[in-house]
């Protein structure tokens, strides 16, 4: 049974997650950003406890993370991520115009929509399910996590920065630091250099320190 794994109550929400979820770790990581307080809910995907009917009747698609505020439940990271954005506007995870965000969304969808759900827990398990073996399971992950990586740089801006779209991290970048996590779990060793700049500029922030997967209570 899934249980509470920390408290900070600055906001009244609560965030049900798993300390390896990339998408719960995005959510973490805007919470983060914007100086947000939360209880925090752990559900281990590996004992299945994102499909026990208490958390379904949370989230019936059984999918990591949700945020619950003020009454109502938040799913999809991006769509939790633009709530707070809207909510608590500063720091800003998004341009102040049309075009910048269309940009910034869809580097930020490259990752949230394309790579992560087709090399996923669900998915990798269902190859396996469907006779692959645990290296061609593996192969799978790794290429799709390259192809997409490619395509979300060639997405980026030219002008070269600390981070993926000005001087100050936004909602790609949420993306990108967890997306490498996974990158390094499943062996990919060609990410570039620009990729890997951007990430050590997230990282010498204190909120991305705050919000890494083996900083959190559940982490195993």
């Amino acid at each position: 049974m899934p249980e509470p794994v920390a408290s900070a109550d600055d906001a009244g929400m609560i965030l049900h997650g798993y300390f390896r979820s990339t998408a719960s770790y995005r959510v973490r990581l805007a919470l983060s950003l914007k100086g947000l307080g939360y209880d925090s809910v752990s559900h281990h995907l590996r004992k299945n406890e994102q499909r026990a009917p208490e958390y379904l009747a949370i989230n019936p698609q059984g999918l990591l993370p949700a945020l619950e505020v003020h009454g109502q439940i938040l799913t999809q990271s991006l769509a939790i991520c633009e709530y707070l954005d809207e909510t608590f506007p500063l720091p800003p995870l998004l341009p102040a115009d049309a075009i910048g965000r269309a940009h910034v969304r869809a580097a930020a969808q490259v990752i949230a929509c394309d790579i992560h759900p087709i090399q996923n827990l669900k998915i990798l398990d269902r190859l396996r399910q469907n006779g692959l073996s645990e290296a061609a399971v593996t192969a799978w992950a790794r290429t799709t996590i390259e192809e997409g990586l490619l395509a979300f740089e060639a997405l980026l801006p030219d002008a070269a920065g600390e981070f993926c779209f000005g001087p100050s991290p936004g909602l790609a970048d949420i993306c990108l630091v967890p997306q490498l996590v996974n990158a390094r779990r499943f062996g990919v060793d060609n990410t570039s250099q620009r990729l890997l700049d951007i990430e050590s500029s997230c990282l010498a922030l204190d909120s991305f320190q705050r919000s890494l997967p083996e900083l959190q209570p559940d982490a195993e």
